[in-house]
């Protein structure tokens, strides 16, 4: 269960740093609502995409079965490797400029969609995996509401820093998955 949380958590960071640039430029009485906005739309994608991934790899788990460690080890240190790369760029969010439900779907699919790949490891995983995908969901929203807050408060200085944190988590987790 601990990897499933180390997962969670990983897998927030991207929503919790495009959180941060929402919060930098958000006017202080529409913090709370741009919080529960960004919360709810990254916290349900996050949520169905592993969900997505994990039935997509369940069903072509006996083809691969001899090579999934692999292939979850690949998927993971892709998505990490990529998550360290756009820690040192700058973020989607630095283009919006009105946040309306459009734009927040935009980025709920553009932060989740790693989820997906991610969702293929749950079928190494000792796991239920839609006890999985809530808590992916759960932490995803509470990372993204307090992610707006955070940004409010400090800037965009640790938008980064959480990318990078959640990039190198999932790589880890890709090497515990095909070492042990």
């Amino acid at each position: 269960m601990i990897e499933v949380l180390l997962l969670s958590v990983a897998l927030a960071m991207d929503a919790f740093a495009v959180s941060i640039g929402l919060g930098s430029k958000s006017e202080k009485e529409k913090l709370t609502a741009l919080a529960l906005t960004a919360g709810i739309w990254f916290g349900l994608f996050q949520g169905l995409m592993p969900l997505i991934g994990y039935l997509a790899g369940h069903g072509v788990l006996g083809w691969v079965e001899d090579y999934a460690p692999w292939i979850a080890f690949g998927l993971l240190a892709l998505i990490g490797g990529k998550m360290i790369w756009e820690s040192f760029e700058e973020g989607v969010e630095e283009e919006v400029t009105r946040i309306t439900h459009k734009v927040m779907l935009m980025l709920a699919i553009a932060t989740s969609i790693d989820a997906m790949a991610a969702g293929f490891s749950l079928t190494l995983l000792a796991v239920n995996p839609f006890l999985a995908c809530f808590l992916i969901g759960i932490i995803t929203f509470v990372f993204s509401f307090l992610g707006v807050f955070v940004g409010f408060r400090s800037g965009t200085w640790l938008e980064s820093k959480a990318e990078l944190f959640g990039g190198i988590v999932l790589i880890l987790i890709g090497f515990k998955i095909l070492l042990f």
